[in-house]
């Protein structure tokens, strides 16, 4: 399984001529690709997502280059959410009964709510597209997983969009892992008091 500290060290080793003719190539199309490929992956999990979400950071710039990400990607998780949810009942009652272990998975999220798609939406290298098709067959509110993929994601996007942003200056600037690390957190309680809103209302 690739890892963050691997993934970082094979962005370096690019050929920067490489990455400033990709990065002007697809800056030529604005801000649709930003978008609309992060978007995709939500359907089509092959994609690199990690890539999309650091080539947006430096072709967009960090803030827009994160909007854009964030965007797209909740974007996707949301619509895939709603589909399986309108389409997929019998579906999930199907794959309890055939795969019993993930009848397991089903009860955790249904039990637990916001904490295990938010946990997993924060990290990079979750099965994002399992968690997406499994919240909407689950009995989960609406209200939940969507305020828990939008904190999630935005933990996800921000801490991937500062790390790979202008990656040749993170060893001189450690205090972007701090804030990243800082802001899983922040988002965590402050997700976790939103759900809480939602639910007593």
């Amino acid at each position: 399984m690739i890892d963050i500290q691997q993934w970082l060290q094979e962005l370096k080793q690019l050929d920067k001529e490489q990455l400033q003719q990709t990065i002007e190539s697809y800056s030529a199309f604005g801000p649709l690709p930003g978008l609309l490929l992060p978007l995709l992956e939500a359907f089509m999990p092959f994609l690199p997502l990690l890539l999309f979400v650091a080539v947006n950071a430096n072709v967009y710039g960090l803030w827009l280059g994160f909007l854009l990400s964030w965007a797209g990607v909740s974007a996707g998780s949301i619509l895939m959410f709603l589909l399986a949810r309108k389409v997929g009942g019998r579906f999930g009652s199907w794959l309890q009964k055939r795969y019993p272990a993930t009848s397991r998975f089903f009860h955790w999220i249904e039990r637990k709510g916001f904490t295990p798609i938010f946990l997993l939406a924060c990290f990079p290298f979750s099965p994002s597209f399992l968690i997406n098709l499994a919240s909407g067959l689950s009995t989960v509110k609406f209200q939940t997983f969507m305020i828990a993929i939008l904190m999630g994601k935005a933990v996800m996007v921000f801490s991937i969009s500062l790390l790979s942003f202008d990656i040749t200056d993170l060893a001189s600037e450690p205090w972007r892992i701090v804030v990243a690390l800082a802001t899983i957190a922040i988002m965590w309680f402050g997700g976790k008091r939103l759900e809480a809103r939602y639910q007593s209302g």
